[in-house]
């Protein structure tokens, strides 16, 4: 086919009407279904819709080899309000893509169309459109209903756009690229009373104030300066108002980490603190603590061919390891449970909004970029072999 101007005008439109008309997780169903007929108008006659909610799955095979490999796209917006003047801006109030899924569905969308069309690689591809990422259920959802079983892949292939790192870019490593995600939550329980008189109660409010600052020193204090990890406290909430001191505080908040080690070690920190700190107040204390994203561990194989086949289609001068890895997190690392793969980051230009920004846009410069890493992934690990005489 003839990957020209038309070409990437036609994805700039498909990724303005996606921004247009973004879906909270689990709730993508206009996303998988154009996505899904899409895939079908690229002459796909294997795409199940569905897979984990509303995960979109499509399998392409050449010749005759028996290898697959796997890239996945997420699709999935966030609960945020649209800040900003874009003709393309989020028509869902409340709701909006502030993370790019917009832009990493399209460019995916678009290496599908162009191996359909043209090959280029022997053996199997499977096109993961993951739902419910940015709360770190998606790829649990999938692999749950079966997906490594019913689409068998031997690697998988991700990409994330990255803010401030210029239009071209691509950095990926070896080893752990993002962190772990625990998520916690601590009930103060005590007696709220009027706000004149705070002797005769045990109100909640000074007590989560103290907690929040005691959190700190988990990692100033109680974690290797070798080892990784942040404690963040997010919201502080309680039942109180202008002249009433609050009986109930709950702080909420997240930990990051590279290690298990670790990541069990702020847990019991962060419960001894808690408790310690609600009995020196004379209250009540429940902590809930949970681990929602694993870290994103690459392979050192996949990472190599990763780079490698970015240099072929950006230039070696674009490409980089990445020096160190990002205190992120990505459900992709669930994938990566399952069989060997890398994750990696294509840049969205310098001046870029932050991810998670209300202003924040996906840039469309990059689509050809992505698209392009897609493909070539695809024709180096699923080379075409030559007869042999």
């Amino acid at each position: 086919m003839t990957v020209d101007g038309a070409f990437w005008a036609e994805l700039r439109g498909w990724r303005h009407d996606f921004h247009a008309h973004p879906e909270f997780g689990f709730e993508e169903h206009r996303t998988s279904r154009l996505v899904a007929e899409r895939l079908r108008s690229f002459g796909f006659t294997e795409v199940v819709e569905g897979v984990g909610g509303t995960g979109v799955v499509a399998t392409l095979t050449r010749g005759t080899g028996n290898r697959s490999i796997a890239l996945r796209a997420d699709m999935d917006a966030l609960r945020i309000s649209e800040r900003g003047e874009l003709p393309h801006r989020s028509r869902t109030p409340g709701v909006m893509h502030a993370c790019g899924h917009d832009g990493h569905t399209t460019m995916l969308l678009g290496a599908a169309r162009i191996l359909a069309a043209e090959g280029g690689f022997d053996g199997t591809v499977r096109f993961v459109f993951q739902p419910a990422e940015e709360w770190g259920k998606g790829a649990l959802s999938m692999l749950a209903d079966g997906l490594a079983e019913r689409f068998p892949f031997d690697e998988i292939y991700g990409i994330h756009n990255q803010p401030c790192l210029p239009i071209g870019s691509f950095r990926t490593r070896a080893g752990a690229v993002m962190s772990a995600e625990d998520n916690f939550e601590i009930v103060l329980r005590g007696l709220g009373g009027h706000a004149s008189r705070p002797q005769q109660g045990r109100e909640t409010l000074v007590a989560a104030c103290a907690l929040v600052l005691n959190l700190q020193t988990i990692v100033s204090r109680r974690v290797a300066p070798t080892d990784t990890a942040v404690v963040s406290v997010t919201e502080l909430l309680t039942d109180g108002t202008r002249n009433v001191l609050p009986g109930t505080a709950r702080i909420l908040g997240d930990a990051r980490s590279f290690r298990p080690e670790v990541s069990a070690r702020i847990e019991e920190e962060l419960r001894r603190i808690a408790a310690g700190t609600a009995a020196s107040h004379d209250l009540g204390c429940d902590v809930t603590y949970t681990r929602e994203f694993v870290p994103t561990i690459n392979d050192p194989n996949a990472a190599a061919a990763a780079l490698a086949a970015a240099r072929k289609v950006l230039g070696a001068e674009s490409v980089a390891e990445a020096t160190e890895p990002q205190t992120g997190s990505e459900d992709f690392a669930r994938f990566l449970q399952h069989a060997p793969g890398c994750f990696a980051f294509i840049g969205n230009g310098e001046g870029s909004k932050p991810l998670h920004n209300p202003e924040y846009d996906f840039n469309d410069d990059a689509l050809p970029h992505g698209t392009a890493f897609f493909v070539q992934i695809v024709r180096d690990r699923l080379p075409i072999r030559e007869p042999q005489p």
